[in-house]
């Protein structure tokens, strides 16, 4: 598989996409190594998971910055400092500002099929909230570059799941998690072969 890149996984809470990361490093699938956890909560579980593994993990909370700015530069500080080659923001829900130096070096992933049911304030079971009552017949998830607009960045991976009219939106909550189980180490296996260019709004996965 080649050298194994270096992930900075930030997280807000019990952190089950970090544990996802670890379980696909463990069996082998994943080709990373996960370099340091940053929280914005210092109560998160996310913080004890990196702790069994002897993963750096650190706390940086929002209210300890008096802007975005700053509170970015702190989180993007640490992730030099771990020498980060990919960030993977994996349920981290605070606004952050992506340096220059960042851009194309950051993924995230939407529990729905962007454009559809994205932007603010649209994460967690709102997204499958909404979904549901609106009725459509295919959800999903997106891995996708973050850029410093919502849910705007260039799209990597897309799995899609079928939504029933029995589902609520915790049946949809669950199809849609175990295809991002697939979809982000997916993702992050493309970027550590060199096999992701980005041209324009548009991620084109090279051949292997």
């Amino acid at each position: 598989m080649g050298d194994k890149i270096k992930l900075g996984v930030l997280v807000s809470g019990g952190g089950t996409t970090l544990q996802n990361f670890f379980d696909r490093i463990e069996e082998g699938s994943l080709n990373a190594a996960v370099s340091c956890v940053i929280s914005s909560s210092p109560d998160a579980y996310a913080l004890e998971r990196a702790a069994k593994r002897n993963v750096p993990g650190l706390a940086v909370s929002r209210s300890d910055f008096s802007s975005v700015e700053e509170y970015s530069d702190a989180i993007f500080k640490i992730l030099n400092e771990h020498k980060a080659d990919l960030v993977v923001l994996a349920g981290f829900l605070k606004l952050i500002k992506i340096p220059p130096e960042y851009m194309g070096k950051v993924m995230n992933i939407h529990p729905a099929l962007i454009p559809a049911f994205c932007g603010d304030k649209m994460y967690g079971m709102k997204v499958h909230r909404a979904v549901v009552e609106r009725g459509v017949k295919v959800s999903g998830c997106t891995v996708h570059f973050a850029d410093n607009v919502y849910d705007n960045g260039p799209i990597i991976v897309q799995k899609t799941v079928p939504v029933y009219d029995t589902d609520s939106p915790e049946d949809v909550q669950k199809r849609v998690f175990e295809q991002e189980k697939e979809a982000y180490p997916e993702a992050i296996n493309l970027y550590a072969a060199g096999r992701l260019k980005i041209d324009g709004r548009r991620t084109v996965i090279l051949p292997s």
